[in-house]
Order: structure tokens, then C-alpha cells, then sequence
């Protein structure tokens, strides 16, 4: 059984897809600043001054002027705001995704298109091109 579980954890494909997972996890964070930090900001100045991350409903009847007031009050809520920056940030990632996926595929196609060198000629056209250039230094 180890020696199986080695054969898969040593394969080729699964090495790829833990790199890949690393590297996403890595950029998640990035993607969530941008969010967080960059784009955020300006769409509440062009909303009004509407904070998403502070867009709640409390469940309890009770009204809470910022959703950390609610969260220490122990009350429940539906946080849409959080949904909405989650919904940002899954659009950025899969624009981004996009991006690369048609870069890569525009790279594959540059590479198909670009034309395969010639072969070298066979043993037998050699011979004869030699022959041919004996036969003519002869005349």
C-alpha cells in the first residue's frame, strides 16, 4: 500500500496540481487585497460612501451600526456585503485565469504554426547529390 500511495504522490500530475494549489492560495491573498484595498474604495465613493464589507442584516430584530458591533453582541446576521467583496473577487480571479489561459493557448498556437525545419535529406538523396557533383567536376 506505501509503495502505491509513493507511485501517486510521485507522479507527475499530482506535483503539478499541488504546485498550482500552492500558487493560487498565494495569489487568493493578492486578489483579496486588491479587493480589500484598490477596488474597493472607489466603488463605495461612487456608491455613496457604502462600505460592502459592512453591508449586514441582523437576524435578531436588533440594529448594530457596524457589523463588528453585531459579531460581538453574539448576534446572527447575513453578511451580503462580505458576499458581494467574494463575488468581486471571484470576477478578478477568473478575468485574470482567463487572461492566462488565452495567453497560453496563443503561445500553443504561434508554436503549431511555426513551420518544422526540414528534415535532413535521407542516406539515398545524400548519395546521389554526391554522384550528381562527381559527375559534374567531370565534365
Amino acid at each position: 500500500m506505501f509503495k502505491e500511495f509513493k507511485e501517486f504522490a510521485l507522479r507527475g500530475n499530482v506535483v503539478d496540481m499541488a504546485v498550482g494549489i500552492i500558487i493560487g492560495a498565494a495569489f487568493s491573498t493578492i486578489v483579496k487585497s486588491l479587493v480589500d484595498d484598490v477596488i474597493t474604495p472607489p466603488l463605495s465613493v461612487v456608491t455613496g460612501g457604502i462600505d460592502f464589507s459592512n453591508l449586514f442584516i441582523p437576524l435578531n430584530g436588533e440594529h448594530y451600526d457596524t457589523l463588528a458591533q453585531a459579531r460581538q453582541a453574539g448576534a446572527p446576521t447575513i453578511n451580503y456585503g462580505i458576499f458581494i467583496n467574494n463575488v468581486i473577487s471571484f470576477t478578478i480571479v477568473a478575468f485574470v485565469l482567463f487572461l492566462v489561459v488565452k495567453s497560453m493557448n496563443q503561445l500553443r498556437r504561434k508554436q503549431e504554426e511555426a513551420p518544422a525545419s526540414e528534415p535532413p535529406p535521407s542516406r539515398e538523396v545524400q548519395l546521389l547529390e554526391e554522384i550528381r557533383d562527381a559527375l559534374v567536376k567531370q565534365k
